[in-house]
């Protein structure tokens, strides 16, 4: 470092804190005819948040400023030439870290002429006091020296006493706060607050982008009405939201000290006003905007559509969806799609193996340009194209990470007054709500499509006769998740039959606290305690489920406790199991609640939990790290006969205050104790027989299954059944989508970009044993994470990019054994991890004029295997059913 810049700095930090005088700083100005000279210099680091051997990038430049007064006006505005001579520019050399890189010696950045030239044309800023009023030059600079120079003119902005306010600069429109004494200022800037124009974009769930921690402050030393040095730093750590250790450190800093104030300057300027002095300069000065330019990199080796086109052909296509490898690939064809023209993506389409049409299909929805659109849309005709395909586009539209408008246009052109196999239309009813709710997290709730969208589902849901028709318009709402939509969701969940009202009170249990209000609670109330009529055991149990999550009143927790004595044992049970649980829960609604409920005798008592079925609930921590918490949880609703009637099983992921359900699994049977000639509860309907599934992946619920429907399909189906796994879900997803500009004060730009894919092969299989009277189910996913997270720093003169990228490849097991000749029912749950391989590879590339290098390092390991314990009761009825099989 240079030795005056930490001399420099030594002495201002002193005098910022031995400054302990209050007040307001001098009038501030600079006097015409003098020619005010600066000593300017500027130092960004960019590093790996992780400790690694290798280094990031650094840059140094310096330079002298020149400024002085052209002209001003008697209410104190003044017009200033700010002028920079002799920048001068290095970077670290190509090496790794050693022990001690203070020795390291810097790489001279040889400037161009015309750089030189562009740095060297003066600026001119309307000033007053300190405050910035206005900025000209010349519009046609290049953008990047041209945010050099608005780095520079934003150490002149200073407020000259305390307090709060907002200042426009280089950064945007940003609240700052000054502490001031007589002879200094201390200016903290909140970068959170900045105001400026948008670029990029992020991910719609929050818990796959990224933290962002900013600081900025800044030191001014005032001396005799005039400026006499400016210190400036700022950091900035950016990190990925699931794993902070994958991030980038940015720390910049500017230093501007008064060199001389002795030298005469050209004379002022005449003129009445300040456009009449700025007309008397030479060249052309427009007004510009403070707030730093985006500046794009044009990607000069990116692989084209149309390269890879030429030798399709010849391409032997061979990809499995659970590896890195396609992953990795998916994202390329992203990248390359976003840039491709519409001829190219039909003819990549059109000329697909079969087998990789899907890929591509999934690929161009996540492109979301203006070309794949319409491509995909001369693509797909929903009359002819295979089911599977139209599928493949549905869900890849669901599940986009950043859905635009014209996707949502594209699905509802396409499902608009044509004949579609049902679960066609079901798939794409149960879409349109995802695209909405994503949409209006993105602040675009007022557009036309989504009004459009809207009254897709509003109209339909009026006009729908059949019950699975109603349910799966509820189940796009439940998507949506809009709270003008409650209203309508109370009164299906109140007044409709069976299905639809569990349909809507499952919706309804989706909503954050906020929006579950008084009216909310009082109809869950009447649906628990039954004060208008039946309702179906299920339903009952999700409206308590909402009472007892969403800020429960004391009365509510004593009253749902009060009336399990009145209930059925298994659905007592559940109830009492689900309040005990959230008692260790450490951070669920109602744990102070329940444990002061609990602590009463008249309630905690043998008469209230003396029923012990074999329903059960059960939520617990899979893994743990600084960032993330996964949890499995597990509901278990048996019918007083000892039949399973529903089964609700939970992966979610908690990351700094944000909730993704990643799988949730709802399977329902009813009707079972026909089977058996059992007869119905007094005043109950007979149920049909009948089981059904419904899956949510990623907060994005897809449309129910229908495994059988009455006992002549059961049998057909159990005849019938292969035994081969049957695939549940297959495909490429975009989890991570993240676009960043931070504006440094120095002017530099720093880009973020992360991009997160993944490859998912979920298949399942079951057998049903009549005569051993067990079922045995298995759900196998494989998949792989492929994790880009890119850092660039853009100069006029310099360019760095450091890049991270994370891989790794994992098999779940999830087996299921349900003996029913048993009584009670035995049931043995196994959740098992193969074990995961990784690898990591960080990038280091530096480019300045012609010269350029790159530097790599990885690293790769496997973690274990593992298999999760659940709770108790499971882990003793798998050792009686695991060595009954032995035996």
């Amino acid at each position: 470092m240079n030795p005056q810049a930490v001399s420099g700095y030594i002495c201002l930090l002193c005098l910022s804190l031995g400054s302990t005088e209050q007040g307001n700083l001098q009038q501030l100005l600079f006097q015409p005819g003098i020619l005010y000279q600066y000593h300017y210099s500027l130092d960004v680091q960019l590093d790996y948040v992780s400790k690694l051997s290798l280094q990031g990038s650094w840059l140094k430049a310096e330079a002298l400023v020149q400024v002085h007064r052209l002209w001003r006006h008697q209410a104190g505005e003044e017009l200033l030439q700010v002028q920079i001579q002799n920048l001068k520019a290095q970077h670290a050399p190509e090496h790794k870290r050693s022990k001690d890189d203070a020795g390291d010696p810097s790489v001279e950045i040889a400037l161009s002429q015309e750089t030189q030239a562009e740095l060297q044309q003066p600026v001119f800023i309307s000033w007053n006091s300190g405050k910035v009023k206005a900025f000209y030059g010349d519009e046609a600079e290049s953008p990047l020296i041209l945010n050099l120079k608005r780095g520079l003119i934003s150490l002149l902005q200073v407020q000259p006493h305390s307090g709060t306010a907002v200042e426009e600069d280089v950064s945007g429109s940003c609240q700052v706060t000054y502490a001031v004494s007589n002879d200094s200022a201390t200016k903290t800037k909140d970068l959170l607050s900045c105001m400026k124009p948008k670029f990029g974009f992020a991910s719609v769930n929050k818990i796959f982008g990224v933290q962002w921690q900013p600081t900025s402050k800044s030191l001014y030393l005032v001396k005799d009405n005039l400026i006499q040095s400016v210190l400036a730093e700022e950091s900035h750590v950016v990190s990925l939201g699931l794993k902070s250790t994958t991030g980038v450190k940015i720390n910049s800093r500017q230093h501007l000290e008064l060199v001389s104030s002795s030298m005469p300057s050209p004379a002022e300027v005449p003129g009445q006003s300040l456009e009449d002095a700025l007309a008397g300069t030479q060249g052309k000065h427009q007004p510009l905007g403070m707030a730093c330019l985006h500046y794009r990199r044009v990607c000069t080796h990116c692989p084209s559509l149309r390269t890879y086109l030429k030798s399709f052909d010849s391409q032997k296509v061979k990809m499995d969806i659970a590896k890195a490898s396609t992953t990795w690939q998916f994202q390329r064809f992203i990248q390359m799609l976003h840039r491709a023209k519409k001829r190219d993506i039909l003819q990549l389409l059109r000329k697909a193996p079969e087998e990789m049409v899907s890929f591509f299909i999934e690929a161009a929805v996540v492109a979301q340009s203006a070309a794949s659109m319409a491509a995909l849309s001369d693509f797909l005709d929903f009359s002819k194209t295979p089911k599977s395909l139209l599928e493949t586009f549905l869900h890849a539209a669901a599940f986009s990470p950043r859905p635009s408008e014209e996707l949502l246009s594209l699905v509802l052109y396409k499902l608009q007054g044509k004949q579609l196999a049902p679960e066609i239309w079901e798939t794409g009813i149960v879409v349109i709500g995802s695209l909405i709710g994503k949409l209006c997290r993105q602040k675009l709730c007022g557009s036309q499509e989504v009004e459009r969208g809207m009254e897709t589902i509003l109209q339909g849901l009026g006009g729908a006769e059949e019950e699975p028709e109603v349910v799966i318009y509820l189940v796009s709402l439940r998507n949506a998740l809009l709270p003008e939509t409650i209203p309508t969701l109370l009164h299906y969940a109140e007044e409709g039959p069976a299905a639809v009202a569990a349909a809507a009170v499952a919706a309804l249990q989706r909503f954050p606290t906020r929006h579950i209000s008084g009216e909310v609670k009082r109809a869950m109330r009447r649906i628990f305690h039954e004060k208008r009529k039946s309702y179906e055991k299920t339903c009952r149990l999700a409206a308590a489920e909402i009472l007892l999550d969403n800020e429960p009143l004391p009365m509510d927790v004593i009253n749902i406790l009060l009336a399990t004595k009145e209930l059925e044992t298994e659905m007592a049970t559940l109830l009492q199991l689900k309040v005990r649980n959230s008692l260790r829960a450490e951070h669920h609604p109602a744990r102070k609640i329940a444990k002061d409920v609990m602590s009463d005798p008249q309630i905690n008592n043998y008469n209230y939990f003396s029923k012990a079925g074999v329903s059960s609930a059960f939520s617990g921590p899979l893994t743990a790290t600084q960032d993330l918490l996964s949890t499995f949880g597990l509901e278990l609703l048996f019918t007083e006969s000892g039949f399973l009637r529903k089964s609700l099983s939970d992966f979610s992921l908690l990351s700094h205050g944000h909730r993704l359900r990643v799988a949730q699994v709802t399977i329902e049977a009813q009707g079972m104790e026909s089977m058996l000639g059992e007869n119905t509860l007094e005043g109950e309907e007979e149920p049909e027989l009948m089981a059904g599934m419904s899956a949510t992946f990623f907060d994005v619920q897809l449309r129910p299954v229908v495994f059988f429907q009455g006992y002549t399909d059961l049998m057909a189906k159990v005849l019938l059944s292969s035994g081969e796994p049957t695939s549940v879900v297959r495909g490429n997803l975009l989890l991570m989508d993240h676009h960043q500009v931070i504006p440094l004060h120095s002017g530099l730009q720093v880009v973020v970009k992360l991009q997160g894919g993944l490859g998912l092969d979920i298949s399942a299989t079951m057998d049903v044993s009549i005569w051993e009277q067990e079922l045995k189910n298995s759900i196998n996913t494989r998949g792989s994470l492929a994790i880009d997270f890119q850092t660039e720093l853009d100069a006029p003169f310099f360019q760095a990019t450091m890049r991270s990228q994370t891989e790794l490849e994992t098999s779940i097991y999830f087996d299921t054994v349900l003996q029913f000749s048993a009584s009670p029912v035995l049931m043995c749950l196994q959740l098992r991890e193969d074990q995961v391989p990784y690898r990591e590879i960080f990038t280091v590339s530096k480019s300045s004029g012609s010269q350029s290098s790159t530097v790599r390092k990885g690293r790769q390991g496997t973690m274990a295997g593992q298999e999760f314990a659940l709770h108790g009761a499971n882990s003793k009825a798998c050792n009686l059913l695991l060595t009954a099989d032995e035996e």
